[in-house]
């Protein structure tokens, strides 16, 4: 079931210069002792101690027999140790590979039967040196002395504070989290709160239920001295209600800042379709960082600023119209929750759908004017320092401009169809034909080429695999203008609006080809909305 083969041309071809370890391949790819089972619920239960940095607690892992196997592969990363793993209330015992542990199980499995087992660990997980990009657990403080805690683990992996099967292609169908902490504390996670208990110890255990299919770096805790809101928002799969936790001193402000949540979901589920867990609810929870998109849970420490903390994505003043961690990371909520890559070498399915989508917020409120100047803004943030995809099978991520080129991608895609209402129908179409699955980025691709009818393969690989921008060059030949592409893959060939004496007009250059127009190359200009260069012999 999670055995996939990469077929799609140019994903062979992606080999950074890098030496990648025994435990880089168990991590990122579908060994034989992963392909077996299928995760159908984990059970979470931790005991979180702030004094000392430390958690202890268990894991139950429900799955479904695929095929026969007696070795069962999971990951808990150190200082974690593992203390026993139990099944039908026989203990099992494990080898171990870096922070891959391979269970040997005593009962037979059988195909299409539902099993589990339980992990039972302790530990000082790693703690984060600068979350999110450097992850692990957050120890910190709030302004009055108490505990302020928090996961963010995208990269490092889920692993860092909790056993499971760590890789993305295969989701937990459902999930229960159950989080003590010390009083006056309290753990937000993913899901509904379905149960707390007062302990006797002063400590009070807080329980959260996950209805729908969730990806590991998506779960999280958060712990703090919570103030709570709410409000109900009328969408289009009915009422969702909106939960909102933030640090008591912050309560009045956040209730005006937070505002900006209704507008986010008003855009987005007439872009890309409905918000994809109704059953789970949405909340957005106050953080010591920056900012994650835990699915249903979504973490939240822009300080409460518009912008990105206070300053605009880019250079267009539009980025100071929204408070980008609600925006950019609640967007993740259909790129990334909804629809999540196998492997994280296509990433960019996450990260370029969902900085695209900063532009659709201001789209959908602003106009289209707003949006294009946005996007363009950021066209000097590219490094163009290595392929947005990364390499398969190692659990390696691809360049950073996966963020805001592939951007700029979306938003020449956008012009080359050069018709909203197809492009809107592509995008809700993603999240309804993909919905809450795993898939690829050439899954993604195949069904842009099959929906637009156009074979954009070519111009993928060009802005995915190439540190090349596209160039249209143009020479003077009497009154003709001769133009060709540079730069580009073979079989590169999109239409590109210019505008000749101020007037619009498409063209389809070739390379190695020279096509002409009447004109003089100087008062030609490239539709500043392509993501492409201009250079002029």
């Amino acid at each position: 079931m999670y055995k996939f083969v990469f077929t799609c041309i140019f994903m062979c071809t992606i080999l950074h210069a890098q030496n990648y370890t025994k435990q880089d391949s168990l991590r990122g790819s579908i060994t034989p002792e992963r392909a077996w089972w299928d995760v159908i619920d984990y059970t979470l239960d931790i005991h979180v101690f702030p004094k000392n940095k430390s958690i202890k607690g268990s894991n139950t892992i429900t799955y479904k027999v695929l095929n026969t196997n007696k070795t069962l592969q999971i990951e808990l990363q150190s200082p974690l140790v593992i203390d026993s793993i139990l099944q039908n209330q026989q203990k099992l015992t494990y080898s171990k590979v870096g922070y891959s542990y391979f269970i040997h199980l005593i009962k037979t499995q059988k195909v299409n039967n539902t099993e589990s087992l339980t992990i039972y660990y302790h530990g000082k997980p790693k703690e984060a040196e600068n979350a999110p990009w450097n992850g692990g657990v957050v120890w910190s403080k709030d302004n009055n002395g108490n505990d302020f805690i928090a996961t963010a683990n995208q990269s490092i992996g889920s692993s860092i504070w909790w056993p499971c099967k760590d890789h993305p292609a295969d989701e937990a169908n459902s999930m229960q989290i159950t989080v003590t902490c010390p009083n006056p504390l309290m753990d937000v996670s993913n899901g509904r709160n379905i149960k707390t208990t007062q302990n006797n110890n002063n400590t009070t255990s807080y329980t959260w239920k996950v209805t729908n299919p969730i990806n590991n770096y998506g779960v999280s805790l958060n712990i703090a001295k919570y103030a709570h809101f709410s409000e109900n928002y009328k969408g289009l799969k009915g009422n969702l209600d909106c939960n909102y936790y933030v640090l008591p001193e912050n309560l009045t402000l956040a209730k005006t800042h937070f505002k900006d949540v209704p507008k986010m979901l008003k855009a987005f589920e007439y872009w890309f379709g409905p918000y994809p867990f109704y059953k789970d609810g949405y909340k957005l929870v106050e953080t010591p960082y920056l900012g994650m998109e835990h699915q249903s849970c979504v973490a939240y420490g822009n300080k409460y600023l518009k912008g990105y903390l206070g300053y605009p994505m880019g250079t267009s003043e539009w980025g100071k119209k929204f408070d980008f961690i609600i925006i950019h990371e609640s967007g993740h909520e259909w790129f990334a929750n909804n629809i999540t890559c196998k492997d994280v070498a296509d990433l960019w399915i996450h990260e370029a759908f969902t900085s695209y989508a900063e532009s659709i917020f201001l789209d959908y409120h602003y106009g289209t004017n707003a949006a294009n100047e946005y996007v363009q803004g950021l066209k000097s943030s590219v490094k163009n320092d290595k392929p947005i995809i990364g390499t398969y099978h190692v659990h390696q991520e691809g360049s950073s401009d996966m963020y805001v080129k592939g951007s700029l991608m979306l938003h020449t895609l956008r012009q080359i169809i050069n018709n909203d209402q197809q492009w809107r129908k592509i995008l809700t179409g993603l999240n309804k034909e993909f919905y809450h699955q795993t898939v690829s980025g050439k899954q993604v691709i195949d069904y842009i080429n099959k929906n637009t009818k156009i074979d954009l393969t070519s111009f993928f690989k060009q802005y995915l695999t190439t540190t090349q921008i596209p160039t249209l060059v143009t020479t003077q030949k009497k009154d003709c203008i001769y133009y060709t592409w540079e730069n580009v893959v073979d079989d590169f060939k999109i239409p590109l609006k210019i505008y000749l004496n101020g007037k619009e007009k498409w063209i389809v250059p070739k390379e190695k080809q020279w096509k002409k127009i009447i004109g003089k190359y100087q008062q030609l200009k490239i539709d500043e909305n392509f993501y492409v260069a201009l250079k002029q012999l």
